[in-house]
């Protein structure tokens, strides 16, 4: 078991409805308006994020997670992620965040004078709206495998648990958690970025072999190779692979070099203008991926 303290990507995590407890309430009389109420996390539940026994894993928040981002930070309420649809905001006095036992509720003004706040309303209402998430970034998180129990025998699981984050946003959400599984692999990707562990990678990636594109995205981080040249990632990556990208669109499996045991024979010299053409497929290709999944896109 080991604790990363490294920050890249921004994450997000949804809660469906009836975990969120979402509802459009009655404020004070001297307020004369709604206020909006929900769960935007809750602490020690564990959600699967992807295939925990093949490409993804377990996933909780600890209590204390969102203790130093809510005195430090300014978080927004928005609908869908959308910085245009902004309902309240904490340095405005509109938007109340504050953990309890539970989690981190929102507490929220509703401006009747927005059109979307009164959509808001209607759609919480009508049941359109179907839970609450959060964007943030992880700043320290712990990893650690477990066995459970399956109809196929005893297994090992990851489990990754999020000590600390620095909350950017709370949103109103339209679509359940995980609706799809493009939305958890975009999930699994970014914590795996942030995790660089290129070992953990390759484990998936034998599943889902499109994973293995993030190596480039890794090595081409600055914050990745910060950690690794002080040691903040201790898994052993001297004996991993070196990989090779293959095709021009995202989600392609990479192939492996040749091993030093079958050396392969020294390939002949590319046209300087078919090297050029084949560097600039490369670098849209990772750019494409990177804005795929909500990634570093990669230095050229």
């Amino acid at each position: 078991m080991r604790t990363l303290t490294r920050t890249t990507t921004e994450e997000r995590r949804r809660l469906p409805l009836s975990t969120a407890d979402v509802a459009v309430r009655a404020a004070d009389e001297a307020e004369g308006a709604e206020r909006f109420h929900g769960y935007a996390a809750k602490f020690n539940s564990r959600t699967a994020i992807g295939n925990p026994l093949r490409w993804g894993f377990y996933e909780e928040i600890a209590p204390g997670a969102f203790t130093k981002t809510l005195q430090e930070g300014d978080a927004r309420f928005l609908v869908d992620h959308d910085s245009y649809y902004v309902v309240s905001r904490v340095s405005a006095g509109s938007l109340a965040l504050a953990e309890d036992a539970m989690g981190l509720p929102v507490d929220s003004v509703l401006d009747p004078a927005l059109s979307y706040v009164n959509d808001l309303k209607a759609n919480v209402r009508n049941g359109n709206i179907t839970g609450m998430s959060f964007g943030f970034y992880v700043l320290k998180d712990q990893w650690s495998t477990e066995t459970i129990d399956t109809s196929e025998g005893p297994a090992e699981v990851e489990v990754r648990r999020i000590l600390e984050v620095r909350l950017i946003e709370v949103s109103a959400v339209t679509f359940p958690a995980y609706e799809d599984t493009e939305a958890e692999l975009a999930s699994v990707a970014s914590a795996l970025v942030q995790r660089g562990d290129q070992a953990a990678i390759e484990r998936r990636a034998r599943w889902r072999p499109e994973l293995r594109d993030l190596l480039q995205l890794v090595d081409t981080d600055p914050a990745a190779s910060s950690s690794r040249s002080t040691g903040a990632l201790d898994a052993d990556t001297s004996t991993a692979p070196e990989l090779t990208a293959v095709g021009s669109e995202p989600g392609e499996s990479t192939r492996e070099t040749s091993t030093p045991e079958t050396p392969a024979a020294p390939a002949a010299p590319e046209p300087a203008e078919t090297t050029r053409v084949d560097r600039d497929a490369r670098a849209l290709r990772m750019k494409g991926l990177a804005a795929r999944y909500g990634l570093p896109a990669a230095r050229s």
